[in-house]
């Protein structure tokens, strides 16, 4: 081949790559609709962990789709209330929602089963039982009635008990207890004498720092600490049993879901899943520097008493077979959950609680500290 010839070819084959990659784009984005939704949030742009995964999922949507499928994200109160989200979302007001079922709690008890119930799954069991134990399908096939499809969304890892402005030391301590705590929580820690008190979340600190209420349960440490509880209500305990693995979802109005290429729907069930996982990452990142701030500033960390806890357990099971007696999708949920905690339990019992239960006492005994135990 003279150069001549072998030039000519060359700028031919060159030109055709140029082209092609001129033209190169996501698979996902060649031939697909281009796609504006609205979600609304049942969260404030301060909390940047919870709120931030539906601003994360707008992200990787977008990068994704190479700007096709737009989701653009409201804070709690821009478009509806915060505790309205699912529902606007259910009459078509926006296309999608980004919130905790149990905030549906007093339309129908059932909607609490796919955000967490009372001593039921960590986040991790949760996990499990949302995409290898059929939890995803369980929970859609309860919202097809109110037009929704959902997936897991976030999850904030097992969350603290509150704050208190008094020492909790037992039971008596419990009752006539003014506390702002809602939904099936709220049922379940009635029947330990409790007052359960709605209040927005704007006004937990000053309700607190007047006594109008004697204690409340926001998340965790992160989440917490921007708002100053431990200045009026000292007292921080743990665990909060009523929210061992909550998870956060990502609730879309059917008919729009179903418009979606297929393409779409695997894609937005993809970034969900991730948002999901990252979310439980930022938390556990997060909360023990936060942790250790707080009580640097004050707070008094306790642990619920035995007595308080059995008795709590107690009237869960309580209040689930109520629920179960009143209401079938609630029943069903429920009862599906049932076996994969008890499995899940005498699993954790093995490798990880032993293996975890030694690393505590090292870090007790102050050996995983940079040069620890040298």
């Amino acid at each position: 081949m003279d150069r001549r010839s072998f030039l000519t070819r060359a700028s031919v084959g060159g030109a055709a790559a140029a082209a092609g990659s001129a033209l190169a784009a996501p698979a996902i984005a060649q031939g697909s609709p281009s796609i504006n939704w609205r979600l609304a949030s049942s969260f404030p742009k301060s909390l940047d962990t919870i709120y931030g995964g539906g601003e994360e999922l707008s992200t990787r949507l977008k990068e994704a789709s190479d700007g096709k499928f737009n989701i653009q994200v409201f804070a709690a109160g821009e478009i509806v209330p915060g505790l309205d989200a699912i529902n606007a979302a259910t009459d078509g007001t926006v296309e999608s929602a980004h919130s905790v079922g149990y905030y549906n709690w007093g339309k129908d008890p059932a909607f609490a089963c796919g955000a967490d119930l009372p001593f039921m799954l960590s986040a991790r069991a949760k996990a499990a039982f949302n995409y290898q134990g059929g939890g995803i399908e369980n929970y859609n096939e309860f919202l097809d009635q109110y037009s929704l499809v959902a997936y897991p969304g976030g999850n904030t890892g097992v969350q603290m008990g509150g704050w208190y402005r008094k020492e909790i030391k037992s039971l008596e301590d419990m009752k006539g207890l003014k506390m702002r705590i809602a939904g099936l929580a709220g049922r379940v820690v009635e029947k330990l004498g409790v007052v359960p008190q709605q209040v927005a979340g704007g006004d937990v600190y000053p309700s607190l720092e007047k006594g109008t209420i004697d204690a409340a349960e926001w998340v965790g440490p992160y989440d917490d600490s921007k708002l100053g509880f431990q200045k009026v209500a000292p007292y921080y305990y743990y665990p909060g049993f009523w929210e061992g693995g909550p998870t956060v979802s990502f609730f879309f109005n059917k008919a729009k879901f179903e418009e979606l290429p297929e393409s779409y729907k695997s894609l937005l069930r993809t970034c969900c899943q991730a948002v999901d996982q990252n979310m439980l990452a930022k938390y556990d990142s997060k909360n023990p520097t936060a942790l250790k701030e707080l009580v640097g500033s004050g707070a008094q960390l306790r642990s619920f008493s035995e007595d308080i806890l059995t008795a709590a357990f107690d009237a869960a099971n309580e209040v689930y077979a109520e629920l179960s007696g009143e209401n079938e999708w609630f029943k069903k949920q429920y009862e599906a959950m049932l076996q994969y905690r008890d499995d899940w339990y005498l699993y954790a019992q093995t490798a990880e609680y032993s293996f975890d239960t030694f690393m505590m006492i090292q870090q007790r005994n102050g050996k995983l500290a940079v040069g620890g135990g040298q």
